[in-house]
């Protein structure tokens, strides 16, 4: 148990604590989460603590590293104990109600801008879908102040924790409404890139049951059709919401991006393609729009 390697009454310095990642053992990355679990104890950062490893935390700040340890040896994900992950050099704010933001999401916004590259300096129409803590929308609206980008999620929770980044991010050329999928955007409405970091986990996928996705919510993850279901809907429907030459841009399950390939195929848009992400794995699959809803 955390807390039982250190005698209660003496002094701890933060050598002592840096030494307790064996107390982690499910954690693949069990330095890290007690450096920055230290880190949030302390209120300085992690080049502090390789500085000054002799200090001698306070009581209160043994106590909140004795909790905060706890709760990681229990699996509790690092992101909801200290409430805030790092996504594209933006802090968000970040609770139970969504996904967690993960690296490998990057590669969906650097796709996106590379799609629009020509586009850069022109004003353009942003639509994520499933926005969540809102890091695609946020992160794409902090590249490229010009555009106007808007957020969709069916969790009100989610909706609004977005919206709380964005306004302490400064980012006003965002925006978040609730909705399923394209139930809040109006029929006219026309956008210049549509994307969508949707649910793409087979309901019995064993990888529910493992790491921090036991705490996220299930309707985030999970989707019908072998997890297909959410992503052939999003496909289908984009057709009438994207202007002529706008991009639908995908992110999906490593397994998956052969049928996505197909699957815009078959609807009719063109250059399709798939990115890898950092670990070399088919992530993001998009396709150009030339007009029609087919």
């Amino acid at each position: 148990m955390p807390g039982s390697a250190l005698n209660p009454n003496a002094s701890v310095t933060v050598a002592q604590c840096l030494a307790r990642a064996g107390e982690l053992p499910h954690s693949d990355s069990a330095r890290l989460d007690l450096e920055l679990l230290l880190c949030d104890a302390l209120d300085r950062d992690r080049a502090w603590l390789y500085t000054w490893p002799e200090k001698t935390l306070t009581v209160s700040q043994r106590e909140r590293f004795e909790q905060t340890l706890m709760r990681r040896a229990a699996g509790e994900p690092l992101a909801h104990i200290l409430g805030q992950r790092e996504f594209w050099s933006l802090s968000l704010e970040v609770n139970a109600s969504t996904l967690i933001p993960r690296p490998d999401t990057e590669v969906l916004v650097e796709t996106t801008l590379t799609c629009l590259a020509e586009q850069a300096d022109q004003p353009q129409r942003i639509l994520d879908l499933g926005t969540g803590t809102g890091a695609v929308a946020l992160a794409l609206a902090s590249e490229r102040p010009g555009w106007a980008v808007q957020g969709v999620d069916c969790s009100t929770e989610a909706v609004a924790l977005a919206q709380r980044n964005g306004a302490r991010l400064g980012l006003t050329n965002t925006q978040f409404s609730v909705g399923d999928w394209f139930s809040a955007i109006a029929p006219s409405r026309r956008f210049h890139a549509i994307v969508a970091n949707p649910p793409y986990i087979a309901s019995d996928d064993p990888h529910l049951e493992q790491g921090d996705v036991r705490f996220e919510p299930r309707s985030a993850l999970v989707a019908d059709e072998a997890g297909l279901a959410a992503l052939r809907h999003i496909a289908q429907a984009a057709r009438s919401y994207l202007v002529p030459g706008g991009w639908l841009l995908l992110e999906h399950g490593w397994q998956q991006g052969a049928v996505v390939r197909q699957l815009l195929n078959e609807l009719g848009y063109h250059s399709v393609a798939t990115r890898r992400d950092y670990g070399d794995q088919e992530r993001v699959t998009y396709g150009g729009f030339s007009g029609g809803a087919g």
